[in-house]
């Protein structure tokens, strides 16, 4: 079961991370007059929740650090509304990808092809519980076959992530300490040196180190003990089984098919760094 979920988040991912590597969502959301990178991230991200407060924010990303999020929202919703940001978002990914994949790849009718079969997957999931996944189905699928297939992949990792948050949460692991977690699996040691966590007070990096060895999840060099290394397998198995249910949709045939057309898609986008 969970070997589908995981190589459609390999094909898929690289779709979805032009909205946050290439230049072109960037700068959709400076013209908008969002001031940074990161006011540009929050408010795309968030502006399918609608203008929620900041602790809302925080709770449905989880690994940001305490009052990160509160930096960026609600200002974000001050002069811009949600629906600017969203249609931002989506112009500046689409325009990235066809960029990258070119005008014969992105105008193909296996680009088309793809983004339906994809967006059949991504609107046939469960959203109970999948508060990110919930946002992003209240917006209007896009008509045009680039912007739908960023649309429909860009759902389906938001579900994924929202079931990779109940994997932690069942796990007792919390948002910076699924992020050491991950930098150990990547084999980034000290972890505390991991991008996504090194600007924290030193301080709060030391009580996340210490709680992870009273745990016993970490040793005293900051390395994964057995039962560090378990914990995090058995949170990315739990999670490549609980987003599983959206490719329930398609028949063997269809799943077989959009692997097919996206293998090729995916492929340039790797080469290019999805930017």
């Amino acid at each position: 079961m969970t070997h589908t979920p995981r190589r459609m988040f390999e094909l898929l991912e690289p779709i979805c991370l032009v909205s946050f590597l290439a230049g072109e969502c960037n700068e959709e959301m400076a013209a908008l007059g969002h001031r940074t990178y990161w006011d540009g991230y929050f408010a795309g991200r968030a502006a399918p929740l609608g203008r929620v407060p900041a602790e809302v924010v925080h709770a449905a990303f989880y690994n940001f650090a305490e009052g990160e999020a509160a930096r960026h929202i609600p200002s974000a919703w001050e002069t811009i509304p949600p629906e600017a940001s969203v249609a931002a978002r989506e112009r500046g990914s689409a325009a990235s990808l066809r960029r990258i994949l070119g005008a014969e790849t992105a105008g193909s009718p296996g680009l088309a092809r793809a983004a339906d079969l994809t967006t059949k997957a991504a609107t046939n999931a469960p959203m109970e519980g999948r508060v990110m996944y919930a946002g992003m189905r209240t917006l209007a699928i896009p008509s045009d076959p680039v912007a739908r297939l960023w649309h429909s992949a860009t759902m389906l990792r938001e579900h994924r992530g929202d079931g990779h948050i109940a994997a932690l949460v069942g796990a007792r692991i919390g948002g910076t300490e699924a992020h050491v977690l991950s930098a150990l699996a990547q084999g980034i040691h000290p972890p505390e040196s991991f991008g996504r966590i090194h600007h924290l007070p030193k301080e709060r990096l030391a009580a996340v180190m210490n709680g992870m060895r009273e745990r016993g999840l970490v040793d005293n060099d900051g390395r994964f003990t057995d039962a560090g290394r378990e914990t995090r397998d058995r949170i990315e198995a739990l999670t490549d089984e609980l987003a599983a249910p959206p490719y329930d949709a398609l028949s063997p045939a269809e799943l077989d098919e959009l692997v097919a057309e996206l293998e090729p898609i995916t492929a340039t986008l790797v080469a290019a760094g999805s930017q």
